[in-house]
């Protein structure tokens, strides 16, 4: 055995776990089987697949942080409390904008794609007295599919790109200011799409597919994968995510003795690079790319997460954070919100039965200043291109923000096209000369992605079965371009109005009756224990 220890400034790595009022407590996740994290997170929110009546929902919360609490806000949530309503089954997926920290989009198994924004000063006097929670209403709905939409995915450099994944067994991009129709379509895929991941830059999107087969795409050119290539053997769930602005994927998923692995492959020709035996476990395990040059990996059912070290094509076992908690579902913080202060490299958010645990990773320091070396910069939330420069062609460029200073740089993209086949690299290959680590940063006042108008379809559908289109958002014609009167407009917004005002008296019954099933399954409780005790 070898005397000497590779040298690594991650290498004491540790989780420190939020104390309990610094989580939140009540948390009613949905109980779909789907496979999705179930969590999702911005600079500023989470959202939470929730189990609730009346269709399809879920939550927006306020971030909480393993070093504060949230100021105001209530360690264990009421029973009842503002959800996204809009879909008319379970929701499956959610996505933050990386550009608009207020902005999520949600898909669902009725086939649609909400969007959805966070106004200022939404949880304004959350649990005091009097306060009276509000649904939240989506900016667009986009009809995506006759099937359900399995994964929802925002462009990382173009702004208002979305991507979603279907049970059509096809990937669809659309252009959130103009979603009539997609604006490109992938397909090829044999079965249920499990999951998908961008390039640094977004010129490039990998998928995995329950026919074991991994795919490569030119996401704007559309029809079948450029790249095709046997993926891991077993038929359970894998993942996908790309190694940040490096031309290699990491998927995890089971072998077909039913080990759990974790494989590298380089992009040019989708060759196997290395493939790890991680465990015999059953759970599907989630993997986290962090543009320190670490992935997470945590599974499913399991207490504990695992990170490795990338470099050089070799992945390198730092640590584990272990805990007796199992997860159901997990996301990560983006990078430009992490408290540098603290020495803080990453901090994921864990969903534990009914309560959501922040975890942060922190690297021990005893110096006060900022630790450049552990901090690259990280992606900036202003977008390089607008939807309609992306689709056109132009090539993006990666922005960057410095956690130290907030300083934003452009990187000028080498992956603007579908990289050359090439052979399958092996570990005794020669290794490219690593990139010269950058300046990093801390958060900092960003700006705000650029203003958009979000269209929504002429054809609506309901939040509830007990109103008919509650949601019908009524484009208002202008005078100048449909010659509308005046009055029209004005009958126009009273209508739109009035069914508001149904909406709103629909949600309120929809609150009570849920309340209603809280006392009659408490009361079921205790006559259970009372027979029990009798």
């Amino acid at each position: 055995m070898s005397r000497f220890v590779r040298p690594s400034k991650y290498r004491h790595v540790f989780g420190q776990p939020g104390k309990k009022e610094y989580g939140i407590d009540n948390v009613k996740v949905s109980g779909s089987a789907w496979d999705t994290n179930l969590i999702s997170a911005s600079g500023q929110y989470i959202s939470v697949n929730w189990n609730s009546s009346g269709g399809g929902a879920f939550a927006i919360l306020p971030l909480p942080s393993p070093f504060t609490p949230i100021p105001g806000f209530p360690v264990k949530l009421p029973d009842i409390v503002p959800l996204a309503r809009s879909h008319s089954a379970t929701v499956l997926d959610t996505d933050w904008s990386p550009h608009n920290d207020s902005i999520v989009a949600s898909g669902g198994e009725d086939g649609k794609v909400c969007v959805w924004k966070v106004e200022s000063g939404t949880f304004e006097g959350w649990g005091q007295e009097g306060w009276v929670p509000q649904d939240f209403d989506p900016v667009a709905r986009i009809e995506a599919s006759p099937r359900k939409i399995g994964q929802v995915l925002f462009h990382p450099t173009a702004s208002h790109v979305l991507a979603s994944a279907s049970g059509e067994h096809t990937v669809k991009l659309w252009d959130l200011g103009n979603p009539e129709s997609p604006k490109s379509v992938l397909g090829g895929h044999n079965d249920a799409i499990q999951s998908m991941t961008f390039n640094a830059v977004g010129t490039l999107l990998a998928t995995t597919c329950r026919d074991r087969k991994i795919r490569l795409f030119d996401p704007r050119v559309g029809g079948e994968a450029v790249r095709i290539a046997d993926g891991h053997g077993g038929v359970k769930g894998a993942r996908v995510t790309w190694l940040g602005d490096n031309d290699r994927i990491a998927t995890t998923g089971f072998s077909k003795m039913s080990d759990r692995q974790l494989s590298l492959w380089e992009t040019g020709g989708l060759g196997n690079i290395k493939a790890i035996t991680i465990d015999q476990s059953a759970g599907v395990i989630m993997p986290f790319w962090s543009d320190n040059g670490i992935i997470f990996l945590a599974g499913k059912g399991d207490g504990n997460i695992r990170y490795y070290e990338y470099e050089s094509d070799s992945l390198h076992a730092l640590a584990e954070h272990k805990s007796s908690e199992p997860q159901r579902g997990m996301c990560f913080l983006p990078r430009r919100a992490l408290n540098v202060q603290e020495c803080e490299i990453a901090r994921a958010y864990k969903v534990v039965g009914s309560y959501i645990e922040p975890i942060a990773f922190i690297v021990p320091r005893k110096a006060d200043s900022f630790q450049s070396d552990i901090f690259p910069p990280a992606p900036s939330s202003e977008p390089s291109l607008t939807a309609g420069e992306f689709f056109s062609g132009k090539t993006p460029a990666l922005k960057l923000v410095s956690l130290d200073t907030g300083v934003v740089s452009t990187t000028a993209s080498s992956a603007g096209s579908v990289p050359a086949p090439a052979p399958t690299k092996t570990a005794s290959a020669p290794e490219p000369a690593p990139a010269p680590a950058p300046q990093p940063q801390p958060p900092v006042a960003r700006k705000s992605e650029p203003e958009v108008t979000f269209i929504t379809p002429s054809a609506p559908s309901p939040s509830t079965p007990a109103v008919a289109s509650p949601m019908a958002h009524k484009s208002v014609p202008a005078e100048s371009s449909g010659g509308a009167s005046t009055a029209e407009i004005k009958a126009l917004k009273e209508e739109n109005a009035a069914l508001h005002s149904e909406l709103r008296e629909a949600r309120e019954k929809i609150r009570n009756l849920e309340l209603q099933v809280e006392g009659i399954r408490a009361n079921a409780r205790k006559a259970a224990e009372a027979l029990l005790q009798g």
